[in-house]
């Protein structure tokens, strides 16, 4: 579910868990013309796959209705679309921890023993044992320590019955999703432990993402946590071309913490923090209004709420019901030792991604999933950013690091000319069309440069200077706006008719123009490629597409 905020507006996307068929889907319906899913054919694609445009897998489960039949989940497959929202795009890229990099002079770090979260030592007699013990090291897996944290009240309904069936039915999608957890779930109880909050509010992630750090919904919601691009920039993540910080495992948790600790102070309780989290705080005061004019109680449960937000409250109480009991679902949680899992660390210099990873004996996907906030294949490092590595690594990394004596960074700043082909660029330093695309952010549809400084290959040339940054002020925006139609907006016009004009879903034309709801005579509105092929793109004619568009509307909108 994106974060929502913006005063006085309804949430600017569908929500993750609002899915329509139960699966490891996205929260939203990705537009089939939006989405890109490049393989990752190398290293460097590799790392960047889970961050492209493309909706990632396993985000979140159904949030409506559950269906009964669902398809078979396989780590690298698609599957059955949920029940309240049309299928999309999907292509699954768990990443896969265990893997490890090839031959390469690194140092490899010693083998450790992992703890078993399954051990649990004999309590001290003379401890006093409280309803909610205190978590450590040697006592308790993590799992363990969020069920003694539980602070919201026990519920029972038929929804949340339905949502426990439906996850009892997935015991694939529910491995997938506690083993990428493994990562996060120690450092976020931390945290919430710190401000004193429901433990529950560790298992969000589970009903936003799946925890998966790269996924991307149509709305352009990322991270675990799910933020929408304003609100991620009003809890101080930094979104430019290079760098995601709602993607940032630390950034993006403690942004979302902050955010439901402020709206729970807001309403006075966590139902209703969850529900303003998930459909905004505007939405929830007007709910309550309503119902004070009528003399009606306002909590969670009499509020007319979106459908989804209705049934947010009860998804996370059937997962609570799981990881309080999974043997009684049928199912089974990936043992997560009381340990951190990660390690912060500084390297003060640029450095390529598929180095990093190697110098610290780990898999590109295993770096990327704790670094999924670095969008491209080079690492910008700054006197107060970290990368985050496995807790065993960390040495092995520095090492390495401190031994490094040739450039760490393969690439360099390409600027091109206006109208420039790309795949020419792409043969003149040797690296493929589809790659040069993935690595700068560029949709597949797009033929041309625009002028921008793209990132390339030394190509085993040596660099001349020490690699300097360029777009660091560029928004990640959507590269398929680049040739997109401006469509001018006049009396008449409404978003559902430009949409049906230009065949493009009503969604998508939201996303690519900042959530708008509200037109304007003289607005421009943007429709991206490859939708713009089947309009005309002269002046001439998006004067036309004005004027049929209004002739079509009988009851023009109010403007």
């Amino acid at each position: 579910m994106a974060v929502q905020h913006s005063a006085g507006k309804t949430p600017q996307k569908t929500q993750l868990a609002a899915i329509q068929q139960p699966a490891d889907i996205p929260s939203v319906t990705p537009d089939p013309q939006q989405v890109s899913s490049p393989q990752a054919r190398d290293g460097i694609q590799t790392a960047l796959a889970p961050f492209q445009s493309t909706t990632a897998t396993d985000q979140a489960a159904p949030l409506a209705s559950v269906a009964t039949s669902t398809q078979s989940l396989t780590s690298n497959s698609t599957v059955t679309p949920n029940p309240d929202q049309t299928p999309g795009s999907n292509q699954s890229n768990t990443p896969n921890p265990g893997l490890a990099v090839g031959s390469n002079p690194i140092t490899t770090p010693n083998s450790g023993l992992a703890l078993d979260s399954n051990q649990n030592a004999t309590p001290d007699p003379d401890q006093n044992v409280s309803s909610t013990p205190k978590a450590t090291p040697n006592s308790i897996d993590v799992w363990q320590r969020i069920r003694n944290g539980y602070g919201m009240p026990e519920q029972d309904s038929k929804l949340i019955a339905r949502y426990e069936q439906w996850y009892a039915r997935q015991p694939d999608y529910v491995a997938r999703m506690t083993e990428r957890a493994r990562r996060y779930l120690y450092f976020i109880v931390e945290e919430v432990e710190k401000r004193h909050m429901p433990t529950e509010i560790a298992l969000l992630p589970m009903i936003e993402s799946a925890f998966n750090p790269g996924a991307l919904s149509s709305a352009r919601a990322s991270g675990i946590w799910q933020f929408i691009p304003s609100t991620g920039k009003n809890f101080g993540m930094q979104q430019n071309w290079w760098y995601d910080g709602r993607r940032d495992v630390i950034n993006g948790t403690k942004g979302a913490l902050d955010y439901l600790q402020q709206l729970h102070d807001q309403f006075g309780s966590w139902d209703l923090a969850l529900a303003a989290y998930n459909c905004g705080e505007n939405a929830v005061i007007r709910a309550q209004a309503r119902n004070r004019k009528r003399h009606l109680p306002t909590n969670y449960a009499s509020l007319k709420l979106p459908r989804e937000t209705r049934g947010y409250v009860p998804k996370l109480m059937a997962v609570k019901n799981i990881i309080s009991h999974p043997q009684s679902f049928g199912l089974q949680l990936t043992d997560i030792p009381n340990k951190p899992y990660f390690a912060e660390v500084n390297t003060s210099r640029h450095i390529d991604v598929e180095l990093a990873a190697e110098m610290a004996g780990i898999s590109i996907e295993e770096f990327t999933a704790l670094n999924p906030a670095h969008s491209r294949p080079v690492i910008l490092q700054k006197d107060d950013e970290v990368l985050l590595l496995p807790v065993e690594n960390v040495e092995t990394f520095r090492a390495n690091l401190e031994r490094a004596s040739q450039p760490l960074v393969s690439w360099q700043a390409c600027p091109t000319k206006k109208g420039e082909k790309l795949d020419v660029l792409a043969a003149r330093y040797g690296i493929s069309i589809d790659k040069l695309k993935s690595v700068n952010g560029i949709h597949r549809s797009v033929k041309v440069s625009n002028g921008q400084t793209l990132l390339v290959p030394l190509n085993g040339e040596t660099a001349e200077n020490e690699f300097t940054a360029f777009n660091t002020h560029l928004p990640p925006t959507d590269m398929r706006l680049l040739n997109a139609v401006r469509h001018t907006v006049r009396k008449g016009d409404t978003l559902s008719a430009i949409a049906r004009h230009y065949h493009v879903r009503l969604a998508s034309l939201k996303s690519w123009n900042r959530g708008v709801r509200i037109l304007r005579p003289g607005q421009h509105i943007l429709v991206a490629q490859p939708a713009t092929k089947r309009a005309s793109r002269s002046n001439g004619n998006i004067r036309k597409v004005s004027t049929s568009i209004r002739a079509r509307n009988n009851a023009p909108e109010k403007m």
